[in-house]
């Protein structure tokens, strides 16, 4: 099994880039910030050919990322280094004005998930690898826990095991808190909490002057909810404040089923059931994956359920279907769900693309019909070398609204579907985008034809060229403008740091 970032964290999958819109640049900036940065943080800058430096490197998800080359790298260990960073690269920007993005000033990355090139990588510039900011905390209450923005939630979920706790938090070993937070996330809870943004009482961030500041409900409301979905655009967040959630068991685990017309037939009616509103288990998640892999196709699932129960009947339709060749459905924590999915997952993967789309649930024909069309459009690029195909199903989280993102609050019938590939070679980049976009389109096409298709685009799976941010409705952007200019008046954020920007509404 390949990628399974978004299965798993979604099994858990969240592209390059033809065409990138954060090019590759061959400059660098004329201020040396990188000495800058070292000669006031002694011993947190790596340079090419560090062990501090090939770590950040080395460990970016994907082959895109790993290409880009920045000229050192800054691990900051508190929050005040991150803010006496902002200060020194802000005063010494070498660039006043007409600024590129694609010459960054600098870049900050947490776990390095993101596909897409230059999302949280600097050419010719400074990374800041927020991975070293992991503090955990746990209020007096145990209502709430603070982590550090650089969190590994595969180290947080044993921490609240003792307390049979939970956050909503990644499902995969590996993905930080920064990223997954700030785009929204997705968690085993979805359908009962939200979305991981959702559930956070408070952020630590520091602004474009250096500031350090809180944004809660009651204080700086309007940056607490710009984050909320708003992905690297106000700040960089060092601490996240977690609602937790009483957990002690979870059941769940993996389908692997035979791929035929009947097997394919009786996947497609089980998941149109399962999103039905009579039911409706707020407990219960499910993905349907169809892979590529090989050569071959092949179909798995996965099975969630948020509480100390086996086989409970709402998943009576997909554990009935014959075809099933071997399943792993047992009771755990979360922190050994998290271990055991993440045991198939590479820390890697090469050339890569990713794609999202949202609708309302369907009739199982319209499962079908965008199954024939993936059937029919990898046929065609099937002999590409090492070409790895996920095709996911999986329910959207049921958001309670507190966010930037626009869906309808408490709707249980969205659908998100992620499609990843990952090849080999860079000379077949643009073959399997091109017929990877195509394929998307024409299932798009038969959405919208049966009214079922939602313009919003989950910003955590999406590629950079599917703007996300501009699909969370005009009256969210508008807001999360104003909360720009209001904590960032010059722009640091959106010219000067790569990362999915805010949409030009001009």
């Amino acid at each position: 099994m390949i990628l399974c970032r978004t299965l798993f964290g979604a099994i858990g999958l969240a592209g390059i880039v033809l065409p990138v819109a954060i090019a590759v640049p061959t400059t660098t900036p004329k201020v040396d910030l990188c000495h800058l940065v070292n000669a006031k943080f002694p011993g947190k800058v790596g340079f090419a050919n560090s062990t501090e430096y090939e770590d950040s490197q080395s460990s970016y998800y994907t082959a895109q990322e790993r290409a880009i080359v920045p000229n050192c790298v800054f691990r900051p260990t508190s929050a005040t280094d991150v803010a006496e960073f902002v200060k020194l690269a802000a005063a010494n920007d070498p660039c006043s004005k007409g600024c590129s993005i694609s010459q960054p000033l600098f870049a900050v990355r947490g776990g390095g998930h993101t596909l897409w090139q230059g999302a949280a990588n600097a050419n010719g510039s400074v990374t800041v690898d927020m991975r070293s900011l992991t503090s955990f905390s746990l209020s007096t209450d145990k209502k709430t826990a603070s982590i550090g923005a650089g969190s590994n939630f595969a180290e947080v979920y044993p921490q609240l095991v003792p307390h049979n706790l939970t956050v909503i938090g990644a499902r995969v070993p590996g993905v930080a808190a920064g990223g997954f937070l700030s785009g929204g996330g997705k968690n085993f809870l979805s359908r009962r909490h939200g979305f991981g943004c959702d559930n956070i009482f408070g952020y630590e961030v520091v602004l474009a002057s250096g500031q350090l500041v809180y944004a809660s409900e009651g204080e700086n409301e309007d940056l607490w909810l710009a984050l909320k979905g708003g992905s690297n655009n106000f700040g960089i967040i060092t601490r996240y404040d977690l609602a937790t959630y009483p957990l002690s068991l979870m059941w769940g685990g993996t389908q692997a089923l035979n791929f035929t017309p009947a097997v394919l037939q009786a996947q497609a009616q089980a998941f149109s059931d399962f999103m039905l509103p009579e039911n409706v288990d707020n407990a219960a998640d499910v993905g349907v994956l169809i892979g590529f892999l090989s050569g071959s196709f092949f179909l798995e699932n996965t099975i969630f359920y948020s509480e100390a129960v086996a086989n409970p009947p709402v998943f009576a339709n997909f554990t009935s279907i014959p075809g099933i060749t071997s399943q792993s459905l047992n009771l755990t924590t979360v922190a050994e769900r998290v271990n055991l999915d993440g045991s198939v997952v590479p820390p890697t993967i090469p050339r890569s693309f990713e794609l999202v789309y949202t609708f309302s649930n369907g009739a199982a024909a319209t499962y079908s019909q965008l199954i024939q069309i993936l059937q029919t459009g990898i046929d065609k690029i099937d002999k590409i070398e090492g070409l790895e195909i996920q095709f996911l199903l999986q329910p959207m989280p049921v958001t309670n609204g507190t966010n930037s993102l626009g869906l309808p609050v408490l709707d249980t019938n969205l659908v998100m579907l992620v499609f990843t590939g990952a090849w080999a070679n860079i000379a077949d980049d643009a073959t399997v985008t091109n017929a990877m976009q195509s394929i998307v389109n024409q299932q798009e096409a038969v959405l919208q034809k049966a009214r079922l298709l939602i313009g919003f685009k989950y910003l955590n799976y999406a590629d950079v060229t599917q703007n996300p941010i501009s699909t969370y409705g005009a009256k969210n952007v508008a807001n999360l403008w104003a909360t720009s200019k209001k904590y960032d008046p010059n722009g640091i954020w959106q010219t000067r740091v790569p990362g999915y920007k805010l949409p030009n509404t001009k």
